[in-house]
């Protein structure tokens, strides 16, 4: 049995926690398993796992070595579907997540147009603003929005978004206009109270990144409850420009500071890369990326 089978069978033990569940995935027996195991550390000299009746453990170098297989074993597979995806149009499920509201105005064109192109596959979404765990969640791929922390999932960069500074003619009738981020002190600002939103809105100042604290008297964990209380005049609210842009072009708001306008926000594809869906969502991925700036991401 070549190398890349052991490999493959070290690295479903790693996944399922023991060499019978390994077998059972692969459809192979326990025996032929173990043996891949055992011509596997022979051939690079080394223990790879610690055996026990039930279950089996990785070694320090075992550690090491799995996640350098497992990603390469996940190119390998991806470059064979890509190779005969080439004499065949991809099918398959694709299990998608995407933030609520960003969804309905961007992901759901994107998936529409994506199936038309690919007539073989479907598409399950998922919306939601939490983060999702995509192993144990059972999804093949995210879209999310902000800065990247430091992971295994392999990511595609889609675009980006502008965050804009806004509020009602009637506030500024009431309240004038904040001209420089240091002015929003005397101004009441709508804050989001859910995970990741603060009393902190960003500002480039002097060609520099700023971080300004806000405050206000309404706070809410709903952005159609905040964009609706900036519409009536209540306070100023910080959001991605996309969001409001049906706002202001109504008259309904309108931008202040744009001066001083924060960094974009990046979005961003991002799956499993090792995964035996891999080729699809990468190949999702790509016509993500292709095709979102016709959807006018960076408004």
């Amino acid at each position: 049995m070549d190398q890349i089978q052991d490999i493959r069978a070290f690295v479903a033990i790693v996944d399922q926690g023991s060499q019978s569940a390994a077998a059972r995935q692969l459809g192979r027996s326990v025996q032929s398993i173990s043996r891949s195991l055992g011509l596997l550390e022979r051939s690079l000299g080394v223990q790879l796992l610690r055996r026990t009746t039930r279950q089996s453990s990785t070694t320090e170098v075992g550690r090491t070595y799995y996640r350098r297989v497992q990603a390469a074993l996940a190119e390998f597979d991806a470059a064979a579907v890509e190779a005969s995806s080439q004499l065949s149009a991809p099918k398959g499920l694709l299990r998608v997540a995407a933030p609520v509201q960003f969804a309905p105005a961007f992901v759901v064109p994107l998936i529409g147009a994506f199936m038309q192109r690919y007539p073989g596959m479907a598409v399950d979404l998922t919306a939601s603003d939490h983060f999702v765990d995509l192993i144990e969640g059972d999804l093949d791929l995210a879209i999310r929005i902000g800065e990247l922390p430091d992971s295994e999932l392999a990511a595609r960069r889609l675009g980006d978004l502008r965050r804009a500074v806004f509020g009602a003619p009637e506030y500024f009738a009431r309240h004038g206009r904040p001209q420089r981020p240091e002015d929003l002190v005397d101004h009441q600002c709508l804050v989001r109270t859910t995970h990741g939103h603060d009393a902190h809105w960003p500002f480039t100042v002097d060609g520099k990144p700023e971080r300004v604290k806000v405050s206000g008297r309404f706070r809410a964990d709903n952005t159609a409850a905040i964009y609706a209380a900036v519409a009536s005049g209540m306070g100023l609210c910080f959001t991605p420009l996309w969001q409001i842009r049906h706002l202001l072009d109504s008259g309904r708001v309108e931008r202040v500071l744009s001066e001083f306008e924060s960094p974009k926000i990046p979005v961003h594809a991002v799956w499993p890369a090792a995964r035996g869906s891999v080729a699809r969502a990468k190949l999702f991925a790509d016509f993500a990326a292709d095709n979102l700036p016709s959807l006018q991401l960076s408004l």
